[in-house]
């Protein structure tokens, strides 16, 4: 591969001509003709304002908005049925012809309300299903993913070299987890030289596929190699994309510097060791969005900022109410995730019992493995008035939540990011977290949140009994509540990040 050096001048970072970028001029139709912002194709699987299953979803809907003062952002998501039910009336923009073994599609493009516009792959029979974007509501991945993620990457590169829209194309692409990482893969493949940033959410999830996938994704059979897309004789999207990315980013300083190791690496850490060697990779922590203020969210029994501890207490009283639990003057406990193994959950079911017999009670919304969910309900079934389980997400439960929660648990086996910990920490409830990935860049251990070193039930318990410490002193409590609120998490600074990033990449772009 080639190698691209940063820029040292500004002069590699002026905007380009049409022709320079594309070979072609532009066409008069489209924002380019009347902005000479740089281009942005941003893709992605899901997004929190069609639908959301993790930090990705957030992310989407946050980081293209918060480029667009700086960028002419377009955002690709599949068309799912909560995508088309909010866009009715989609413009198709062009039908997108059949290649390899990908069906045929037709390109929709949507404007949100705030303007930013979104281009909309519509393919009913690939896309809008029950269930999830990867799968049914059983739990298990759809069997022809790779074909369903396989169209959406193609389309992207076609996109963004100018070969669906007439009217637009783009500078520089961003990928995002597996799958859309093989868009890096189709423009590298194609010749042209269009630069790609793939951003890791999760290295866990990869996207892994049997070789006989090749002829109908249209992969090379000679980038079937350790030097491509090959994993362990599967093809992996995601280790495509780490392969033929420009530039990878992930989620935070911290994970970026664990995935390089064989203990985070998910067998991929020599590929990222060797990206990091050549300075392509970087971490850039997540921001929240600003609508996550407990000052002005209606959705609170009583709005608050730092300081006024009673209205927090009101907000505290009224989870108990909404949850079943017994009235207290004890700390209340939270947990809003993923209810999964990774989240750490099955230490949180251990450290229970001992939480409630020091007068503690806890509260947890989330959803994901049936064997957690279930030990959950029996766990809260043995103390009914202290503990309680709603399996479900809904996202002004959760703010409610985090306005009243003293504390919240994340003891995570691994944590890319974490949002959880961000907005708690803007709600005045102190983080309980594992020191790892973005949870020790966000969290400061004593001052915002607590930090546990021992990922084990008396390593949680610990970081627990310095919490009820800390309760029982009004005024360390109040410093701490204050410290957290405090914490700046602004998109404008990723935004910024990923700028610089962005206009580095097609600076240095060859001609």
């Amino acid at each position: 591969m080639t190698d691209r050096a940063p820029a040292t001048d500004d002069a590699n970072l002026r905007p380009q001509t049409a022709v320079e970028a594309h070979g072609r001029a532009p066409s008069p139709r489209g924002p380019y003709a009347a902005s000479l912002k740089r281009r942005i194709l941003f893709i992605t699987s899901e997004m929190s304002d069609y639908v959301k299953v993790g930090g990705l979803g957030e992310v989407s809907s946050a980081l293209p908005r918060a480029l667009s003062s700086q960028f002419d952002v377009r955002v690709l998501i599949p068309g799912y049925r909560e995508v088309l039910a909010r866009h009715a009336d989609l413009a198709i923009v062009c039908d997108v012809p059949a290649s390899a073994g990908l069906p045929g599609c037709k390109l929709g493009l949507a404007r949100c309300p705030d303007g930013l516009e979104v281009y909309v792959l519509v393919s009913p029979e690939l896309y809008e299903r029950d269930g999830t974007p990867y799968g049914d509501g059983a739990g298990s991945d759809w069997g022809d993913n790779d074909v369903r993620f396989g169209r959406l990457c193609a389309a992207a590169a076609q996109i963004a070299l100018g070969e669906a829209d007439p009217s637009w194309s783009a500078d520089l692409v961003h990928a995002n987890d597996w799958p859309s990482a093989l868009t890096s893969a189709y423009l590298r493949w194609s010749g042209r030289n269009l630069p790609s940033v793939l951003t890791v959410h999760n290295l866990a999830y990869q996207g892994l596929f049997p070789r006989a996938c090749l002829p109908s994704l249209g992969v090379p059979e000679n980038a079937f190699q350790i030097e491509g897309v090959e994993f362990y004789d599967k093809l992996s999207f995601l280790k495509a994309g780490l392969f033929y990315a420009d530039h990878i980013t992930t989620v935070s300083a911290n994970y970026a510097r664990e995935i390089t190791t064989e203990q985070h690496g998910c067998g991929l850490d020599g590929l990222l060791r060797q990206r990091a060697a050549q300075g392509r990779l970087t971490g850039i922590v997540n921001g929240i969005d600003d609508a996550w203020n407990p000052a002005v969210d209606e959705a609170l029994a009583a709005p608050f900022e730092a300081g006024d501890w009673g209205a927090k207490r009101i907000n505290t009283n009224a989870v108990r109410k909404e949850f079943g639990l017994a009235v207290s003057r004890g700390p209340l406990f939270a947990v809003v995730s993923r209810l999964v193994h990774q989240k750490g959950i099955d230490f949180v079911i251990g450290a229970a019992d001992r939480i409630v017999a020091n007068g503690g009670q806890l509260v947890v919304i989330g959803r994901g493995e049936p064997q957690i969910e279930q030990a959950l309900e029996e766990t809260c079934a043995r103390h009914p008035q202290s503990l309680s389980v709603r399996v479900g997400y809904e996202e002004a439960q959760a703010r409610r939540i985090f306005a009243g929660a003293d504390f919240l648990l994340m003891p995570s086996r691994f944590e890319p990011c974490g949002l959880s910990q961000m907005f708690a920490q803007r709600a005045g409830a102190l983080p309980i977290v594992h020191r790892t990935g973005g949870l020790a860049d966000t969290v400061q251990d004593g001052v915002t949140g607590f930090h546990v070193t021992q990922l084990t039930v008396d390593g949680l318990l610990a970081g627990v009994r310095r919490a009820f410490n800390v309760f029982a002193q009004k005024t360390t409590l109040a410093r701490m509540r204050t410290n957290a609120m405090a914490q700046k998490f602004s998109w404008s600074n990723s935004a910024a990040d990923y700028g610089a990033l962005y206009l580095r990449g097609i600076g240095n772009r060859p001609g």
